[in-house]
């Protein structure tokens, strides 16, 4: 049997995960691996010939049939995938940055030359949803999305909740465990999270979303007094990334901190464990949960879109048309400020008469109900912290709402702002 020939760029923890898996398959030969230092010691038996420093020799190599891609980033990643389509190679690729940003040109690049991207791997880690998506669930209307797609956030927000410590302790222990960079920008102010959403709700939605026009926000404003009151009301706190469309089919999808029941499924997802839930018809509600990065784990789902392509190589000149891309239309998306949400508030008052009169005036003006307010009592400087949740009102309101606030005598200021998930 003549076997496929296959080519890698990146040979990192999951490149290295990829061709420790790929090894048990005898159909597949790793003809070229691009690195970047060629002396590295690499955990794995390699010879060195496969090894070259220059990427090109994989894109350009006439005898690989499939690129996986791991690199990471937009450049040079996006030529090196273009230039391997031109030469007539199907893609995997794990690079949520690159489809975020780039996914239309290159998708349509690769239908225009036959060629086949996928990208299991780059939405989460181990976790299996994009094939289901467009295969087992391609007879129903997916109408909603909310999700846990960054294992680092989700480590950080879980041990502030079980420990009832700081942001940035947990931060810096998380760092020191290898779950959080030295750089931990991307994971914790949302853009790994919107960069996911953004593809995935394309798929879902069938409709392509820009990651332009997703509201996005971190973690890393959240107290750990937030936790211990969101308990208290019967919540949890996660980062989500949510994607829903309203009854005209606009799209409204964002990255930001929310209260999540305790008796929802979402609420239990702990530590680096990473899930997405799917609401649509005629399903309703399902949700997949697993391992959303680290070697094995993201590799399985890359060596899963290898066997697929090479599996279509010898049977078809249209290989996976199911996988292909089929959205052409552009979603309208429908801004933060018009959309409507329950809210938790915490805000810092004086100890002065009148302080709920001005709350509830604020509130009133700008036609927003209370649905809970807790006050705990006077602190050491004569303040008290006020938790307020709200029932469901436009955002444009609330943040009108908050505007007046801060400009009273009686508010000292704006602890924290969480959206509440219906």
């Amino acid at each position: 049997m003549d076997k496929i020939k296959v080519g890698m760029i990146g040979l990192g923890t999951v490149g290295t995960g990829v061709l420790k898996t790929l090894a048990a398959f005898k159909q597949i030969e790793i003809v070229k691996i691009a690195v970047k230092n060629l002396n590295k010691k690499r955990d794995i038996n390699l010879s060195k010939s496969v090894l070259t420093d220059n990427p090109y020799e994989v894109v350009d190599n006439p005898d690989i049939q499939i690129v996986i891609e791991v690199v990471g980033g937009v450049e040079p990643a996006f030529d090196l995938i273009q230039t391997a389509i031109k030469n007539g190679k199907h893609i995997v690729t794990a690079n949520k940055e690159l489809l975020a940003k780039h996914g239309e040109e290159l998708f349509s690049f690769a239908e225009k030359h036959n060629k086949v991207i996928l990208y299991e791997a780059a939405i989460a880690g181990g976790i299996p949803i994009i094939m289901p998506i467009k295969t087992i669930l391609t007879g129903n209307k997916i109408t909603k999305i909310a999700a846990i797609l960054n294992g680092t956030t989700n480590y950080i927000l879980t041990k502030m909740d079980v420990d009832g410590a700081s942001y940035q302790n947990v931060l810096r222990e998380a760092q020191e465990l290898g779950y959080a960079e030295t750089d931990p920008t991307g994971d914790v102010e949302g853009f790994d999270a919107a960069y996911k959403i953004a593809t995935l709700s394309t798929i879902a939605f069938n409709k392509r979303i820009n990651i332009k026009n997703i509201y996005r926000e971190g973690i890393t404003k959240i107290q750990a007094e937030d936790m211990k009151y969101a308990s208290e009301f019967g919540f949890k706190i996660k980062l989500i990334a949510l994607a829903q469309l309203d009854e005209n089919d606009n799209a409204d999808v964002r990255v930001h901190p929310m209260l999540v029941k305790k008796t929802k499924s979402l609420a239990h997802i702990d530590y680096v464990t990473n899930a997405i839930m799917l609401d649509g018809h005629p399903m309703g509600e399902i949700m997949f949960s697993g391992a959303g990065a680290g070697e094995f784990p993201t590799a399985s789902s890359v060596v899963g879109d290898v066997l697929a392509i090479a599996t279509e190589l010898k049977t078809t000149d249209y290989p996976l048309p199911m996988m292909r891309c089929h959205h052409g239309e552009a979603a309208k998306m429908i801004d933060i400020s018009q959309t409507y949400n329950r809210y938790y508030l915490s805000i810092n008052v004086k100890n002065n008469v009148g302080v709920i009169a001005s709350l509830g005036k604020s509130f009133a003006e700008n036609e927003i109900s209370v649905s809970s307010l807790l006050q705990k009592g006077l602190m050491s400087d004569n303040t008290a912290n006020i938790i307020v949740i709200t029932e469901s009102c436009n955002e444009q309101n609330l943040q009108n709402a908050i505007k007046m606030l801060k400009n009273d005598n009686c508010i000292n200021k704006i602890n924290s702002l969480i959206r509440v998930m219906e």
